[in-house]
C-alpha cells in the first residue's frame, strides 16, 4: 500500500513538473499576471455597474430630504420706536432684509419625490453606450491576451533555440571525448603523434567554452521568460519542445472587431449627446414643513405635486455640428480599418513565403547533417588505422557543428514565423 502511494505521488509530482515547463503553463501564467488584462476586465465590470446605475436613475424615483432654517431679524421703527424683532409679523419702517426677499425667515423640512417619465427610449440610448464601453474593454482584454501569446511564445522559442545549442555543443564534447580516448591509445601505439591528441584537447575545450556560453544565454533568456510571465522562479529548468502548426485561414479577423466597436461607440455617443434635444418630463412632489413665520409653524405642514418639463428650442445648431463631427470620425475609423486589412493580408503572405523558404533550407541542412554523420562514421574507421589526419577530422567536426547551429536557428526562425502568421491570422 505504501509503495503504491509512493508511486502515485511520484507520478503526480512528475506530471506537475512537466506542466510547469511547457508553453501552455507560461502563457496561462502571463495572462493571469497581466495588469493590462486585469485592468480591462475591471473596466468592463465597472461599465456594467454603470449601466445598472443608469437604469436606477431612469427608472427608480429619487426620494430625499431637504431642510433649511434662515434667521432674518429686523429693527422695527414703527410708532417712533426702535424694537428688535427676531421673527417679525411685518413692519412699515425697519432696518433689515426686505420682507419680499427674506420672508422674515424660513423654516423648511421637506420630503421630496422625483420620478422620470417616458424614460424607456432614453434608458436604451444611454445604456447602449455604456454597454459598448464594456465590450470595448472586453475586446481590449482579448487583444492583450493575444499579444501575450505572441510575445511569450517568441521568448519560449528563443529559449528552445538556446537549449538546442547546448545539446549540440554537449554532443560535440562527447564525440571528442570518445575520439580522445581512442587517439590516446593510438598515440601509445605510435600510430598518431602527441600533437594530435593535444589538438583534440584544444578543440574539446573550445566546445566546452561554447557550452558554457550557450548555458549562460539560456539562463538569461529563461529569466526573461519568467519576467514576461510574472513567475517568481529563478531555478534552472529544461523546457518542453514544441512544433507549431500554421492556423487555418479565418474569414473575419478578430482584429477588425476593434474598429466595429469604435464605430458603434461613436454613433452611441452621438445619440447620447442628442438626448438633451428630446422633451424631458418629470413628476415631482414634496411634503413637510414650509413656513416663514415661527408662530404659524404648526399650521404650515402641507403637500404639493406637479410636473417639470424641459425642451431645447435653439442652441446655435450644436446638434448638427456634433453630428457632422461624428461623421468625420467614422470616416477616420473606416480608413484605419481598410488600411489594416490591406497591411494584414501582406503580412500574412510575407510570413507564409518566409516559412516556405525556411522549410526548403531546413531540408538541405538536414540532408547535410545526415551526410556528415555518414562521413564521421567512415572517419572513425580511418582513425583506427591511422589513415586520417586529425586536422581533417576536426575541420569536418567544426563544419558539422556549424550546420547543426544553422539548422537549429532555421528551425527557430520557422517557428517564430509560424507564430507571427498565427498572430495576424486571428
Amino acid at each position: 500500500m505504501k509503495k503504491l502511494l509512493f508511486i502515485s505521488l511520484f507520478i503526480l509530482a512528475e506530471k506537475n513538473c512537466y506542466s510547469q515547463t511547457n508553453l501552455d503553463y507560461y502563457i496561462s501564467s502571463a495572462k493571469a499576471n497581466s495588469p493590462l488584462i486585469n485592468d480591462n476586465n475591471n473596466l468592463s465590470k465597472a461599465s456594467q455597474l454603470e449601466a445598472e446605475r443608469l437604469k436606477a436613475f431612469y427608472t427608480k424615483p429619487q426620494i430625499g430630504i431637504t431642510a433649511s432654517y434662515l434667521f432674518s431679524p429686523i429693527i422695527n421703527l414703527d410708532n417712533n420706536q426702535r424694537k428688535f424683532e427676531a421673527n417679525s409679523p411685518g413692519a412699515g419702517t425697519y432696518y433689515g432684509y426686505d420682507f419680499a426677499a427674506a420672508n422674515g425667515g424660513q423654516y423648511q423640512a421637506l420630503l421630496n419625490f422625483t420620478q422620470p417619465l417616458f424614460y424607456s427610449q432614453k434608458l436604451k440610448i444611454v445604456t447602449q453606450q455604456v454597454n459598448l464601453t464594456s465590450q470595448i474593454s472586453q475586446n481590449n482584454a482579448k487583444i492583450s491576451a493575444h499579444d501575450i501569446e505572441k510575445v511569450v511564445t517568441d521568448q519560449y522559442i528563443l529559449c528552445l533555440q538556446d537549449s538546442k545549442q547546448i545539446e549540440y555543443a554537449q554532443s560535440m564534447i562527447n564525440l571528442l571525448h570518445e575520439q580522445k580516448d581512442l587517439v590516446r591509445k593510438l598515440v601509445e601505439s605510435s600510430i598518431y603523434k602527441q600533437s594530435d591528441l593535444t589538438l583534440l584537447n584544444i578543440e574539446s575545450r573550445n566546445f566546452q567554452l561554447q557550452l558554457s556560453t550557450f548555458t549562460s544565454i539560456y539562463k538569461r533568456d529563461l529569466m526573461d521568460l519568467n519576467i514576461l510571465c510574472g513567475i517568481n522562479d529563478t531555478t534552472y529548468k529544461t523546457l518542453q519542445g514544441i512544433e507549431l502548426n500554421i492556423s487555418t485561414v479565418v474569414s473575419n479577423s478578430l482584429f477588425l472587431e476593434k474598429y466595429r466597436l469604435d464605430s458603434l461607440n461613436l454613433v452611441a455617443a452621438r445619440n447620447n449627446f442628442e438626448l438633451k434635444y428630446r422633451p424631458q418630463l418629470f413628476a415631482v412632489a414634496n411634503t413637510g414643513l414650509n413656513a416663514v413665520y415661527a408662530p404659524t409653524i404648526p399650521y404650515r405642514f402641507g403637500v404639493n405635486a406637479g410636473f417639470t418639463f424641459t425642451y431645447s428650442l435653439y442652441d446655435g445648431k450644436q446638434k448638427n455640428i456634433n453630428s457632422n463631427k461624428t461623421d468625420v470620425l467614422l470616416k477616420s475609423v473606416l480608413f484605419y480599418e481598410d488600411n489594416f486589412s490591406v497591411q494584414n493580408n501582406i503580412r500574412k503572405t510575407k510570413a507564409l513565403n518566409e516559412i516556405q523558404s525556411a522549410s526548403d533550407r531546413m531540408i538541405i541542412t538536414e540532408q547535410q547533417l545526415k551526410d556528415y554523420e555518414i562521413l564521421l562514421n567512415l572517419y572513425k574507421k580511418e582513425i583506427l588505422t591511422g589513415q586520417l589526419s586529425i586536422i581533417n577530422y576536426i575541420t569536418t567536426l567544426k563544419n558539422m557543428a556549424t550546420i547543426q547551429r544553422d539548422n537549429a536557428i532555421l528551425f527557430s526562425q520557422k517557428q517564430l514565423l509560424i507564430n507571427t502568421y498565427n498572430y495576424w491570422n486571428w
